[in-house]
């Protein structure tokens, strides 16, 4: 009896977990255009905040850099580097919406090209056609 009553626990602990699983890989609606905008901020946030460390760190090497070559009496003269250059304030300006475009205002139309189907069909077989005097050797079929 004690055997029957824990096969039915982990029986109903399996499958628990698999539904769980299931819902976990179900495919999540696409963010809205505040939330994509909000994550276009956040990402030009933390870019801007790598810059300004990497700015604080150049000006740390270059103190410390400075204080050695004051200090030590065998420092040799500072090698030419880049100066250290300050990122400025956070500015983010919104990505502009492009308008939509439709398949056919995407698609530009080609110069000469026929207006119906069969003409075109008509037009590339003439095109195919052997020239005067050329061996007619018949096309294969597709």
């Amino acid at each position: 009896m004690m055997l029957a009553t824990t096969l039915v626990k982990r029986g109903a602990l399996g499958l628990a977990l698999a539904s769980l699983a299931g819902v976990a890989g179900a495919k999540l609606p696409p963010p809205t255009p505040e939330a994509q905008l909000k994550a276009a901020e956040s990402a030009a946030r933390s870019a801007w905040a790598g810059k300004v460390d990497a700015y604080k760190l150049c000006q740390a090497q270059d103190r410390a850099a400075a204080h050695y070559r004051r200090t030590a009496a065998d420092a040799r003269p500072a090698a030419a580097t880049a100066a250290c250059t300050d990122p400025g304030p956070f500015s983010f300006t919104p990505p502009v919406a492009k308008p939509p475009e439709t398949a056919a205002a995407a698609t530009p139309p080609v110069a000469g090209a026929a207006a119906s189907p069969t003409a075109s069909a008509a037009s590339a077989a003439g095109a195919a056609a052997p020239a005067a005097g050329a061996s007619a050797a018949p096309a294969p079929k597709s």
